[in-house]
């Protein structure tokens, strides 16, 4: 049997792994305010409750990179999965708050890993394919994301406990590991005739991916900077209640455009430029708006290019990381988690002071950066050819 034939379901264990990591992310944050309640929390400890799931973000590619890397990527992600499912059980049945903030530091640890390791099992067992395959992977997390607080907001008013969003992360770790373990001993999609797409295995060239690590970084941290604020923009500056339908539109767009990228992987670096100079655009259009209905509108272009950028930069990503992949998207994963954090807070202290419309601007002057590293990767590429 040939590899091909033998991997033909593998890639939707890969898809369901990184849906689940986008409905944790989102069903968490649409769950916050309930937790809150549940523990007494005052919003300064709602921020650290949210910040200990971020740190172990940051601190999982660090720790498991290599590891990941030197082992069968597989059964990495199968012993993740367990410490994933028993975390998800032991805050489903356990009300104390000590095991709740533990069982999120080991979700957000595990769900970081499997993140960047899914990523890379991916190059390795569709070495042909996996450069579309990586823009619908990429999706499935947006994908999770948005349904997630639709099925959070629906078992809250039917009554049950927002602890069932940790129950139905159960079932699904469990459901991800019999994929894999249905799916064991599989072999890498193999490579007929001359096949261009196939990603090469040479040196890990770190300056590349350390660009694309600052093109990340400030990437996922304005995306969480506008998604955090972007309610509170409509309620406070636009006096208007439908920053949730913003929300969801600017989650919904990615997906399409994470596909398209899929598909048109081989201009992925005109594809990120266009991206990095569209998002400052928009958003200082966005700034000059006071009606909350273009603004809304103005969140569709948004989400489309915010959404063109993670799969794009793994498609260059993978061909400079050599045999190193998990590594390099470890590192990349790690340059989110800071974004993520820092970017964050830097909106609010900047949206109190000076205003959300003006404090988004600010934050989408650093794409300057990304697009300055973007340059110096595509410099350092023509010295290499």
């Amino acid at each position: 049997m040939t590899g091909k034939v033998k991997n033909q379901y593998l890639w939707l264990v890969f898809f369901l792994i990184v849906f689940i990591n986008g409905f944790e992310a989102g069903g968490y944050q649409a769950s916050l305010l309930n937790i809150g309640q549940t523990y007494e929390l005052s919003m300064a400890s709602k921020g650290i409750f949210a910040s200990v799931e971020l740190f172990a973000t940051m601190l999982a590619p660090i720790l498991l990179g290599a590891w990941a890397d030197r082992n069968n990527k597989l059964t990495c992600i199968r012993i993740l999965l367990a410490i994933q499912l028993l975390a998800a059980i032991f805050i489903a049945i356990f009300t104390s708050q000590t095991i709740f903030v533990g069982g999120v530091f080991f979700l957000g640890l595990t769900t970081s890993a499997l993140q960047f390791i899914t990523i890379a099992a991916l190059d390795d067992y569709y070495p042909v394919t996996c450069k579309k395959k990586i823009g619908f992977l990429t999706s499935m997390y947006a994908l999770g994301a948005f349904v997630a607080p639709l099925v959070v907001s629906a078992y809250l008013k039917m009554g049950f406990s927002w602890r069932t969003l940790f129950i139905l992360l159960t079932i699904t770790s469990a459901v991800a590991v019999l994929g894999l373990i249905r799916n064991a001993g599989e072999v890498p999609e193999q490579c007929t005739g001359a096949e261009n797409e196939v990603s090469p295995t040479g040196a890990f060239i770190l300056l590349a991916i350390l660009m694309l690590c600052v093109v990340m970084c400030i990437y996922v941290g304005f995306e969480n900077g506008f998604a955090f604020f972007v309610d509170t923009l409509f309620s406070e500056e636009l006096n208007s209640n439908i920053g949730k339908y913003a929300l969801s539109i600017f989650w919904i767009v990615m997906i399409p455009s994470r596909i398209l990228v899929g598909y048109f992987s081989k201009h992925a670096y005109k594809i990120l430029v266009g991206a990095i100079v569209a998002i400052p655009l928009i958003t200082v259009i966005i700034s000059q708006s006071g009606a909350a209905i273009p603004v809304l509108l103005l969140c569709i272009p948004l989400g489309f290019a915010c959404g063109a950028i993670y799969p794009s930069v793994l498609s260059i990503a993978m061909p400079l990381a050599g045999e190193r992949k998990a590594t390099a998207t470890g590192m990349i994963t790690t340059a989110t988690g800071i974004g993520g954090v820092v970017f964050t807070a830097f909106t609010g202290i900047l949206g109190e002071k000076f205003g959300l419309r003006n404090a988004m601007v600010a934050l989408a002057a650093f794409f300057v950066l990304s697009l300055i590293a973007v340059l110096v990767l595509k410099l350092r590429n023509k010295e290499n050819v």
